[in-house]
């Protein structure tokens, strides 16, 4: 399955629809849009992008919602916790280097998006990486704004910064997305793994980081909203249904009368008996045996002398 975990939403936006129809045909299985947060949080942290868009999507596209929170102060983290529980996934993009180590150390999040088109006045450093790494936090890397962009020096930044990248975290915990506002900027999955190629980050991991480690962004943040701690989660606790369909019931119906109809066992009697037809269980037969020896026993009749012992001849 190939993953997009970075759409731009906006409630006026004209070219999502052909954007997410474009994905799609491109053959993408799983599309997040994107709501981008910067400055003060607002007081109402509900996701503004509704569960069922106003267009037609195509039923094998599936779209969830992620927030991308623009982190610009370190003291701006306060209400993270509760903003994470509105959307599906949460997503960090620090602007200095003071608050990219506090995304990577103690922030609660899924991604850390860095913004690869401007030229960065620190360098990544593979202790500071490896800690978000550990935590389970993927890099995400957006190509398409480096590619719609009119400017050669945003192009430039991103390969060098990209190279950068892929050199600090040893190509570990990389994700990659599109970003694109218009149908312009998406490419196909086979493209993205070889831009990847051309980027040092070769084609295996290329492949991992629009499939394997997306997916597992997705399921780890999943399991931190719906599990205990992020460790208990019920997946099936055996509930049998309340409702059963008219087959299930006329089943259930014509087993029920089977069971009864072997229930009833006819016995071997006397003169004019009926032979059972459904075998008879060894209880049974014992308690057949002693009533057929009681009757044996009634129908003979005792002997006058008790001493003289049976030799089977009569006198």
């Amino acid at each position: 399955m190939f993953h997009d975990l970075n759409v731009p939403w906006s409630p006026n936006d004209r070219e999502l629809q052909r954007t997410i129809a474009f994905l799609d045909e491109l053959g993408y299985d799983v599309v997040a849009l994107t709501h981008s947060l910067s400055g003060k949080l607002p007081a109402d942290l509900n996701c503004p992008i509704p569960t069922i868009l106003p267009f037609p999507t195509p039923s094998s596209l599936r779209l969830i919602r992620r927030c991308t929170l623009i982190l610009s102060d370190t003291s701006q983290n306060h209400r993270i916790n509760q903003l994470s529980a509105a959307y599906d996934i949460l997503a960090i993009r620090p602007t200095d280097e003071k608050t990219l180590k506090q995304a990577c150390e103690s922030l609660d999040c899924e991604l850390i998006s860095i913004d690869m088109t401007v030229r960065l006045s620190y360098h990544f450093k593979f202790k500071m990486l490896s800690q978000a790494i550990a935590r389970g936090v993927r890099f995400e890397i957006c190509y398409a704004p480096g590619i719609l962009a009119s400017e050669s020096s945003a192009r430039r930044n991103l390969i060098s910064n990209v190279v950068q990248l892929i050199r600090a975290t040893r190509g570990r915990g990389l994700v990659i997305s599109s970003e694109a506002k218009t149908a312009l900027g998406c490419r196909a999955p086979s493209d993205v793994i070889n831009l990847t190629a051309v980027w040092g980050l070769g084609q295996e991991r290329g492949k991992e980081a629009i499939c394997k480690e997306a997916r597992s962004t997705i399921v780890c943040a999943q399991l931190k909203r719906t599990s205990y701690r992020g460790v208990i989660d019920f997946v099936y606790g055996g509930e049998k249904s309340k409702t059963a369909t008219p087959k299930q019931s006329q089943g259930k119906g014509e087993a029920q009368k089977k069971r009864k109809a072997g229930a009833i066992t006819t016995n071997v009697t006397g003169e004019g008996g009926v032979e059972s037809q459904n075998p008879l269980s060894n209880r049974e037969l014992k308690r057949q045996e002693k009533r057929a020896r009681l009757e044996a026993q009634k129908n003979i009749a005792p002997s006058t002398n008790p001493s003289t012992k049976d030799t089977g001849l009569n006198g």
